[in-house]
């Protein structure tokens, strides 16, 4: 009998995450960390148990976006505009200077100007999900600081979204700045479309017929996966579409209920996005990006809790908090991963700096997952004293 590739695939991850995780456990590491070796051992360049991680990493990104979305259901649309307002300095200040620390380390490495300047670019956005998983509960959606790294995380997005632009339209031979322009013009229009939507279709819907579960669930489900898919079409990321969406049913007295039942599926893909991360990562390439991929990620475990430490207490935040903040967005993002391999494709990084962003991100996924889960409350960690949820 043929095994079914599928099956075999969620075997792996699911299987082998569960006995790494207890082992991390035991051994009081981070489970983060024993996902995304679990995806370097099982992967193509490690043991090829899973030869190809696509579906993968396709499915790791429904996780994303249901992540983004119930963020986005506790999160009013006043309560967002406020907090974006607030952190406008700190995300574009930190962006800048981690350019210039980026392209400077790039430079040093030998890489021509364009890839030092790509490279900086990609220093200046942290990882949505570490830096949202990581965070409990109560601190993501009732407390100061979750206000402040939702905020940031969200700005941070938007930039990547506009460089990912930005190398598509240079590869080919567009006016990036046209594509650009339609960016900004597009994401008002989603955001009241959203808004008109689930006023006056979604939430009357779900008052009529609340009482079934079910119901409820396929709405919510389609609703946030919807609004993803309109999002990519306009040239969005489909996870600002998803988030937008959650904003969308906030004020929804169904919204904690919906919260509630999405974050099981949630924690299900996005094991599979943290396997995939370490099975994409090629292994053979290591040695060659070991040093300036070095360079890059302590560059970023080290400064950036110090940049936005310093701009964070600048606009008015206690320095422990801006600290913990600092530390919690201290590693290279998802999207870095994303430019380091459209840039690959496009010609605009060769093989050497986009491998070395790679690996740095890698890198700082692992220290700063380990960091965190060490030094602060999450609801992963070791010690019973930090754990929260």
């Amino acid at each position: 009998m043929t095994q079914n590739p599928i099956v075999f695939t969620f075997f792996l991850v699911f299987t082998g995450a569960a006995i790494l995780a207890t082992a991390a456990l035991a051994a009081r590491q981070s489970l983060l960390v024993a996902y995304i070796g679990l995806g370097m051992l099982f992967g193509p360049w490690g043991l090829a148990l899973v030869g190809d991680a696509t579906l993968v990493s396709q499915s790791a990104e429904v996780g994303i976006m249901f992540l983004l979305f119930l963020l986005g259901l506790d999160l009013t649309p006043q309560d967002l505009a406020r907090s974006l307002r607030r952190t406008t300095l700190v995300t574009v200040g930190s962006a800048v200077l981690l350019l210039i620390i980026g392209g400077g380390i790039g430079l040093l490495a030998g890489f021509t100007p364009v890839e030092a300047l790509i490279v900086g670019a990609a220093m200046g956005f942290s990882s949505t999900i570490i830096g949202l998983k990581l965070l409990p509960t109560t601190a993501l959606h009732h407390q100061r600081i979750g206000e402040i790294i939702i905020s940031i995380l969200l700005l941070q997005d938007l930039f990547a979204i506009a460089l990912l632009l930005l190398l598509k339209g240079l590869a080919a031979g567009a006016t990036p700045w046209l594509q650009i322009a339609l960016l900004v013009l597009t994401l008002p229009g989603l955001v009241v479309f959203a808004g008109l939507a689930a006023r006056f279709v979604l939430i009357p819907l779900i008052r009529r017929y609340d009482r079934f579960r079910e119901y409820i669930f396929l709405i919510a489900i389609g609703w946030c996966l919807g609004m993803a898919e309109l999002a990519g079409l306009l040239g969005l990321s489909p996870e600002i579409g998803a988030f937008i969406a959650g904003v969308a049913m906030a004020s929804s007295p169904i919204a904690l209920y919906i919260a509630e039942s999405l974050r099981p599926l949630r924690d299900f893909f996005l094991v599979l996005f943290f396997f995939g991360v370490g099975a994409q990562f090629n292994l053979g390439m290591a040695a060659d990006v070991l040093t300036p991929a070095l360079l890059l990620a302590a560059a970023a475990l080290t400064l950036k809790p110090a940049i936005f430490r310093l701009l964070l207490v600048h606009t008015g935040e206690p320095p422990a908090r801006a600290w913990e903040i600092g530390f919690r967005l201290g590693q290279l993002s998802e999207f870095s991963l994303l430019i380091a391999g459209l840039a690959l494709t496009t010609g605009a990084l060769g093989e050497r700096a986009a491998y070395s962003l790679q690996f740095a991100t890698v890198l700082t996924f692992l220290a700063s997952s380990y960091l965190v889960v060490l030094r602060f409350p999450t609801p992963i960690a070791i010690s019973d004293a930090l754990r929260r949820d």
